[in-house]
């Protein structure tokens, strides 16, 4: 009974903090990765940083909303199949109440000065919340200190940014590269055998 009871408060807590998450994320999918490392990953300590990086770079590889696909996956390695039913009810919530509303009012407050006011406001705030995501994961990358995935980093900056390739083609290309990177080393490992590191935790 109380496991049960232990599962079903993880399940509210998922609930409400994916739709507080939603609540607030304006600007995109990219907005939603602070705010989800400082709920799952400082405060609940649910999850490592790491982990939630991936998960992230998951959600943005995968068709659909960035925001919607992070939280199933979260949601799903928090609480299995339940988790991420809860985690995607709570972060569609929101953007579904607002959005209808907005769009009830929207010719009569299309032109006012305030409301854009409003909008400027919060363009200029996603934009640093966004900056601080891409330095965020930037620096993790270089904190690896491995070569190849600084050089990736680089090189689909300057394809994106200088020479416009599709994010389609980039991702399929990353994906061949991480298969290739994990095929070789998989093979290396099996031609060296265990290192003396591992030896040494064996005995």
């Amino acid at each position: 009974m109380d496991k049960l009871d232990k599962h079903g408060n993880k399940l509210v807590k998922l609930f409400t903090s994916t739709m507080l998450i939603s609540t607030f994320t304006f600007g995109g999918g990219y907005v939603i990765v602070p705010l989800m490392k400082k709920k799952f990953v400082d405060e609940l300590r649910w999850l490592q940083e790491d982990e939630t990086l991936d998960y992230i770079a998951i959600a943005q590889s995968s068709p659909g909303a960035v925001a919607v696909n992070a939280s199933i996956l979260l949601g799903y390695r928090i609480a299995g199949v339940p988790g991420a039913l809860v985690a995607i009810l709570g972060t569609i919530l929101p953007p579904m109440v607002i959005l209808s509303v907005i769009s009830y009012f929207y010719l009569s407050f299309q032109a006012n000065p305030v409301v854009n006011a409003v909008l400027g406001a919060m363009r200029a705030g996603v934009a640093a919340v966004i900056i601080n995501v891409v330095v965020r994961m930037g620096w993790g990358i270089v904190r690896q200190r491995k070569i190849v995935p600084v050089v990736v980093m680089l090189a689909v900056f300057a394809a994106v940014y200088f020479f416009k390739v599709s994010i389609i083609l980039i991702i399929l290309l990353c994906a061949a590269l991480g298969v290739a990177t994990a095929l070789i080393e998989s093979a290396r490992e099996k031609k060296d055998g265990p290192s003396s590191d591992d030896d040494m935790r064996k005995i």
